[in-house]
């Protein structure tokens, strides 16, 4: 349940070991943070541990798939800039790029007149940063589409699940308007619907962030080699809170030549809306980083709802109680980097097949029994 990126992966990597899988959604495929992410395939902005560690898994898939065709023009290598505007920021990117080298990820510490030779226009803020070469991006939407393509899986879309239908204490299925639908195994990857389906009502977190996208600075490409990452975001992933007021700011140039600005982490909210305050908030620390960002137009802002969990890692794998039934949501805006990855691993739980990844540390049963909606 569910047909955003991590939906599709999991069909994907099943189809292809031979099994029969049927894709429910609500709405429509990428309707959700999927449609509305940065499209950032990155070990930079991942949280120490085991995050960091399957992001490095996961892109390396993101490569092999290219190589085999699968997502031939949709990734593609870039690098990643990380930036500090204070001290402590430049600590934050110090601690992250000690981790980064733990895992053997390449990088490169720069002072303010060496990131300035390589992303000309920086503003005097920034004091100093890092370049990690070896990330990637995918716009979501469409690794969604070609995941589909490639697992040949039915969508059922417009098509909500009401319930979980039970039997003896397992999952047999799902019920939904049209009806009652029976399977083998029942996956739950719906973001923040699927806390009633699985009793996550009071684990997961929505986390709304406001976007902003500009009119073309080039028309021969991304006006930037990478996007322009700030420690503010990296401290909000290591849940570290900075002495001095920063946003989670990334500028972020699309192959349009066009600028992506974000983004907004405002806790509890699940509505769409964006507001002048945030979105000139974002614009002013946008400037004071990148002035050149002054010459372009603002041509539209939107909003997309990150998902996360209390403890801010990931909930994968069989659900605590009820056989038959699996979990994989809580991604909070990594579902994109980590989607090969978990669609993988989940995959060979179902088919009870030795598992490819290790990702025992995000069990839903860290969090105790969940009651759950059923019918039996």
């Amino acid at each position: 349940m569910g047909v955003g990126i991590v939906g599709a992966a999991i069909a994907y990597f099943l189809t292809r070991s031979g099994a029969q899988v049927t894709l429910l959604e609500a709405s429509t495929p990428a309707a959700g943070a999927s449609g509305a992410s940065d499209g950032a395939v990155s070990v930079a902005s991942k949280r120490p541990g085991p995050m960091m560690a399957l992001a490095c898994e996961a892109r390396s898939l993101y490569r092999r798939w290219v190589e085999q065709g699968v997502l031939k023009d949709i990734y593609h290598p870039r690098p990643t800039y990380l930036f500090a505007r204070t001290d402590e920021e430049v600590a934050v990117i110090a601690h992250q790029g000690a981790d980064l080298m733990a895992l053997g990820e390449r990088i490169l510490p720069l002072t303010h007149a060496e990131l300035m030779q390589r992303v000309p226009g920086l503003g005097r803020h920034v004091l100093a940063g890092m370049k990690v070469p070896n990330d990637g991006h995918a716009l979501g939407y469409r690794v969604v589409d070609r995941l589909l393509q490639a697992s040949g899986a039915p969508v059922r879309r417009h098509t909500p699940v009401l319930r979980l239908a039970q039997s003896n204490g397992k999952v047999v299925g799902v019920i939904t308007p049209e009806g009652t639908l029976v399977a083998d195994a029942v996956i739950v990857a719906a973001g923040l619907g699927s806390g009633p389906l699985v009793g996550l009502d009071d684990i997961l977190i929505p986390r709304k962030g406001q976007l902003i996208v500009t009119d073309r600075a080039s028309t021969a490409g991304a006006a930037l080699p990478g996007p322009l990452m700030s420690a503010g975001y990296l401290a909000a992933k290591r849940r570290m809170v900075l002495g001095q007021a920063s946003t989670s700011l990334v500028i972020d140039p699309l192959a349009t030549g066009q600028f992506l600005i974000g983004s907004s982490r405002e806790t509890g909210f699940t509505d769409r809306q964006t507001d002048v305050l945030t979105v000139s908030t974002l614009l002013r620390e946008a400037l004071a980083v990148y002035p050149a960002l002054a010459r372009q137009r603002v041509i539209r802002t939107f909003a997309g709802i990150r998902i996360g969990t209390r403890d801010g890692l990931p909930i994968v794998g069989r659900h605590p109680t009820l056989p038959g039934l699996f979990i994989a949501t809580g991604m909070e805006g990594d579902g994109i980097c980590l989607a090969p990855v978990i669609g993988k691993a989940m995959a060979d739980m179902v088919l009870g097949a030795p598992s490819s990844f290790d990702v025992s540390v995000l069990d839903p049963g860290r969090f105790g029994d969940l009651p759950v909606q059923g019918s039996s």
